[in-house]
């Protein structure tokens, strides 16, 4: 009897030391969450977060995503509630201010992120703020505007990359003699067509000289070469879609996917998607061209989020040991072959041979996308004016004169440089 008790005893205080050892190692982890608005990038940012924990094995990071129309609701939600992640993927320019001035974020410097030294003033630019000049984040991905073409239709047609503007034009109008749909673009998803718009304006209204004029004030949305790309971008109609306004985003990239047409206006985002919705699709991607041959070819560019810091996190030291891993070649190099994106590490180089021809190319000029860059931050946002008044102006609703001075009226509101 008492030999048996002995035995029950001593597995008790075994099995008590098994799950008091197990305690102690899951304890001395520190629990850190990470949100972002990827949904369709889970599997590739648990796969990094693998590499961090197994070079900080006292680390544990756990990956939450949110729909990306959600996701700046749930953060304000989040802030407000004091339920915010630790580390924060965050939208750039003035996505971000609304969670920095109420010292929501944390600000970066090279002494808490050494790394930030190697990033451009440009890539930093979207996350920093207009306010107190402060970085909140390190940056994440940038995205051009460029134009892909069929390479099949091309060669079915005889047609040739243009070179200027008015080659363009030619090619687009012998698609529409061979009874092919020149563009796939349309104007039901307002924010597709402002990029659409992105990528063959710049190449009108000057690029950076009338952006850097338009900041300071020098001049505004009632600029001629302003309402000259307008125009321009409205004449691109005749060779959308039959009921191109009504086309949303997804009926958009399926004409261009299913080679129902020769041309689609969009982001570099798009290469990675087309590939992997038509392996077989025959395509390529050039840059909108300049009026005439050899002048500034300018190309819409912009930040498209950083990693930022939780500034009421209760765990900062393993949350800046996140992000200096987020802000390094390795995983930045990672990011950028996995997800098909240009990543800001001066030393990262793009696998995609689509997204070389934009990474880094001396024969093009970037320029802001003007109003992501510079309009977002107040309301109502340059963005959401010129998405309605592109639809409208498409629509025949109204002509671009009409656009440029709801806009300017609208952003004249709360932009002092505008209010002289």
């Amino acid at each position: 009897m008492k030999k048996g008790l002995l035995v029950v005893m001593v597995l008790i205080l075994t099995a008590g030391l098994l799950f008091a050892g197990g305690s102690g190692d899951s304890g001395n982890k520190v629990q850190l969450t990470f949100s972002s608005w990827r949904t369709e990038d889970v599997a590739v940012y648990e796969e990094l977060i693998g590499m961090f924990q197994k070079q900080n094995p006292d680390i544990s990071v756990t990956y939450r995503s949110y729909k990306t129309e959600e996701y700046q609701t749930v953060l304000a939600t989040n802030f407000k509630g004091g339920s915010a992640a630790d580390v924060i993927h965050l939208r750039a320019y003035g996505n971000f201010e609304q969670f920095a001035q109420p010292g929501y974020l944390m600000p970066l410097t090279e002494e808490i992120i050494p790394e930030l030294k190697v990033f451009s003033k440009q890539s930093l630019g979207g996350s920093t703020s207009i306010h107190d000049n402060k970085v909140y984040g390190v940056p994440y991905a940038s995205m051009s505007i460029v134009i892909y073409y069929n390479k099949a239709i091309y060669d079915k047609l005889g047609l040739k990359v243009p070179e200027t503007w008015n080659e363009f034009i030619a090619n687009l109008e012998k698609c529409k003699s061979a009874g092919i749909t020149g563009l796939a673009n349309g104007t039901y998803a307002g924010w597709a067509s402002e990029v659409a718009w992105g990528s063959v304006a710049p190449n009108v209204y000057g690029g950076n000289d009338f952006y850097d004029a338009l900041i300071a004030g020098r001049t505004n949305f009632l600029d001629p070469r302003f309402i000259a790309s307008l125009d321009t971008f409205a004449g691109l109609s005749k060779y959308m879609p039959s009921g191109f306004t009504g086309l949303d985003y997804v009926e958009q990239q399926m004409l261009f996917i299913n080679d129902m047409a020769a041309h689609f206006l969009g982001g570099t985002f798009e290469a990675s998607y087309f590939q992997a919705q038509n392996p077989d699709l025959n395509f390529d991607l050039f840059v909108c061209p300049p009026a005439k041959k050899g002048d500034t070819q300018y190309i819409s560019s912009y930040m498209d989020g950083s990693y930022g810091i939780n500034n009421a996190s209760p765990n900062k030291e393993a949350a800046i040991k996140f992000v200096r891993f987020l802000a390094s070649k390795e995983a930045q190099q990672f990011l950028c072959d996995k997800l098909g994106v240009i990543m800001e590490h001066p030393d990262t180089v793009p696998s995609s041979p689509f997204l070389r021809k934009v990474a880094n190319n001396p024969a093009l000029t970037p320029t802001p996308y003007v109003f992501l860059v510079g309009f977002r931050y107040e309301q109502p946002s340059g963005s959401a004016l010129m998405q309605s008044g592109l639809q409208a102006l498409l629509g025949g609703q109204a002509n671009s004169r009409k656009v440029a001075e709801d806009i300017q009226t609208g952003i004249a509101i709360y932009y002092k440089p505008f209010q002289k």
